[in-house]
């Protein structure tokens, strides 16, 4: 067995930024096994997002293409990629873990008679797969013991997407390390410098009698104004706020940077802010390149949904809250001093 298969989700012929991770995620394996990173698209007609995956760092691209695979239905994707692991014998399966992957990932696993370790949140040397519990309470650490393929899903913002380079930084399968910047060309290199991986197609054999489920509508979470988990700036607020009323505080802040304005549970619980501004367990996972926690004592139920964010900075008046712990920064202060001249000061930068 050789090889990282990672699995790139689709839906309405779009990428979700959490395939990237997933890639990600692949690619840190692949800098300990020293073997290729083959990336997988199913549906009917993957030609274009085939060819935008290919100019990323994966050794190649496979099309698993069939009429039947043109809607997502849980009997197609375990046939088809079950027909797939037997053709390719990979040592790795990867995938994003999204509601459709928990869907048919599962009985996969059961069909090949292995386990899925699903939400992974970090890969350690043998690999180790580290995994959260009790709402991020503690850590579990798991290894692949069986002599059959491994199947992985990665937690949405435990592996940085922006700095996986182009396929023509020369570092395809070659285990880049993914917590590495590469060069300074914004996050990915000119177009004209690009290369792509090669593009092949599997066809795997379906019949509709094997579809025991009509394709229904996907999955959606509630309805959301702001995809916070996109966002690259988040200023998050928290109880120490007070009140509603000293919200505008921090949304000014927000503003003068050009970021999202988040909270902890406990805002969005009491109607101050609404429940799609939530980051933490019970809310969105994010990693943006900046995450400004503003009053915020750092409850692990919060830092499960923010610690992926490559810089953290805290606001706090307690120099013991747990969030300076992963703070990359840290203000020990009065928010209502020290929030109002940030905000200033921000702002006659820009001038």
């Amino acid at each position: 067995m050789s090889g990282i298969l990672v699995v790139i989700e689709q839906r309405e012929s779009r990428i979700a930024r959490i395939s990237w991770e997933a890639l990600a995620a692949a690619q840190r394996l692949a800098a300990q096994s020293g073997v290729p990173v083959t990336a997988v698209v199913l549906g009917d007609n993957t030609g274009s997002l085939a060819a935008e995956i290919a100019a990323h760092p994966v050794a190649k691209v496979l099309r698993v293409e069939h009429p039947l695979l043109a809607q997502y239905t849980s009997d197609g994707f375990n046939l088809a990629l079950h027909q797939l692991i037997q053709a390719q014998s990979p040592a790795y399966i990867v995938f994003p873990h999204t509601y459709q992957v928990r869907d048919y990932a599962p009985a996969l696993a059961a069909r090949l008679g292995q386990v899925l370790i699903s939400d992974v949140i970090d890969i350690g040397d043998g690999p180790v797969f580290t995994r959260q519990l009790m709402q991020g309470r503690l850590n579990g650490s798991y290894k692949h013991t069986s002599t059959g393929p491994c199947l992985i899903s990665v937690q949405a913002g435990a592996f940085r997407a922006e700095v996986l380079p182009t396929a023509a930084s020369g570092m395809v399968g070659q285990g880049f390390s993914p917590d590495k910047e590469p060069p300074e060309t914004g996050g990915a290199l000119a177009p004209e410098v690009r290369s792509s991986a090669a593009v092949s197609v599997f066809n795997p054999n379906l019949s509709p009698a094997q579809i025991r489920t009509k394709p229904g509508q996907p999955f959606r979470g509630s309805s959301q104004t702001v995809d916070l988990g996109s966002a690259q700036l988040i200023v998050s607020v928290g109880r120490g706020i007070k009140e509603a009323e000293n919200i505008p505080l921090v949304q000014a802040l927000a503003t003068a940077l050009g970021a999202e304005l988040a909270a902890s549970r406990p805002i969005c619980d009491a109607g101050w802010l609404p429940m799609e501004r939530q980051v933490g367990s019970s809310g969105q996972t994010v990693a943006p390149k900046l995450y400004l926690a503003v009053g915020i004592s750092g409850a692990i139920q919060h830092l499960v949904g923010m610690k992926a964010a490559q810089c953290i900075v805290a606001i706090n008046k307690d120099p013991d809250a747990p969030i300076f712990e992963v703070a990359d920064y840290g203000i020990v202060g009065d928010l209502f001093e020290v929030v109002p001249a940030l905000t200033e000061a921000i702002k006659a930068a820009k001038h």
